[in-house]
């Protein structure tokens, strides 16, 4: 993390890029900062500004435009924000903020505006989440998500774990993060040893949008959670020409299977403000999934959704 690029020009550099990209890079990280760790960058095609990696990343002028309908919230989280770092939507299962920090700043994240600092659990102000988490008996489900928990420290994860593990009506725990993908290190035998002597039953849902993204690294940090009794997902994100082919989601399917995860979701583009260009149509994506509905067995097939403010679950693209 350290070593992440975080300026576009040395990014655009290091790849063989045409310095034409700079200017817009440079005026699009303005607005939201560059950050990616260069073992993610090492996986990227040198000289290739296509590369469906790079194009997760990189800062480009594109988001600098103001389009209908793609505002700074699109889901509806600061309306079902109840306590400090708490997100209520669905009945059962409540969302933690845990961190605004990520290992990675896709171009696309629909918590790209988030206001952090006001309205996420920080690490010295979890107390109030968990006073809401504990008042609730309906929940049975707390998720992780962020930013990226995983960039917390092991040892303020543990004393997270041991926190919601006293609140009795609390079942499972669901961490979202995408730290197994970018910076597979991060799955320390440590961190893997703490959950799995868990009581809460454990699913980490990671988020891996193209089967390049998948080294044998990874591969190896994700069999040591799938190990250590960790059960696997994925959540993808349907993005104009980074994987919006049926070969492509073929492969990340197929990849992810083998790598033991299942595919969960795959998402329709959540319309924040700053990434159209990343978005395809309702339309285009029931076409693809048609096709990828006669490629694959069921169970490997992820469920096409979308979200919308104010519903009551992520909605089903009806085919």
């Amino acid at each position: 993390m350290a070593n992440a690029f975080t300026s576009p020009e040395e990014l655009i550099d290091y790849l063989e890029l045409d310095r034409s990209l700079l200017p817009a890079a440079r005026a699009a990280a303005l607005r939201f900062g560059l950050r990616v760790p260069r073992g993610f960058v090492d996986r990227m095609q040198r000289g290739n500004p296509q590369d469906p990696l790079l194009l997760q990343v990189l800062p480009m002028g594109a988001e600098l435009e103001l389009r209908p309908g793609f505002v700074q919230d699109p889901v509806g989280d600061l309306a079902a924000t109840p306590a400090a770092g708490v997100v209520h939507k669905y009945h059962g299962r409540a969302l933690l903020i845990t961190t605004g920090a990520c290992a990675l700043h896709c171009r696309y994240c629909f918590r790209r505006h988030f206001p952090y600092q006001e309205a996420s659990a920080h690490l010295d102000r979890w107390q109030a989440a968990l006073d809401y988490l504990g008042r609730d008996a309906s929940i049975k489900e707390v998720i992780l998500s962020g930013g990226d928990p995983m960039m917390i420290a092991d040892s303020r994860l543990a004393e997270l774990f041991r926190a919601l593990e006293a609140i009795p009506h609390l079942t499972r725990l669901r961490i979202h993060t995408r730290m197994p993908i970018i910076v597979p290190q991060r799955i320390t035998e440590e961190i893997v040893e703490e959950l799995s002597r868990l009581r809460l039953k454990t699913v980490v849902v990671v988020h891996c949008n193209h089967a390049r993204e998948l080294t044998q690294q990874v591969c190896q940090a994700l069999k040591r959670l799938e190990e250590g009794g960790v059960r696997l997902l994925n959540q993808s994100v349907l993005l104009k020409g980074i994987n919006d082919e049926l070969e492509v989601q073929v492969q990340l399917c197929e990849v992810l299977f083998d790598a033991q995860v299942l595919p969960y979701y795959l998402h329709l583009l959540d319309p924040v403000q700053g990434a159209a260009h990343f978005n395809v149509s309702q339309k285009e994506a029931r076409l693809l999934y048609r096709q990828l509905q006669q490629r694959l067995p069921g169970y490997l097939l992820p469920k096409l959704v979308y979200e919308k403010a104010g519903e009551a679950s992520k909605i089903p693209v009806t085919l």
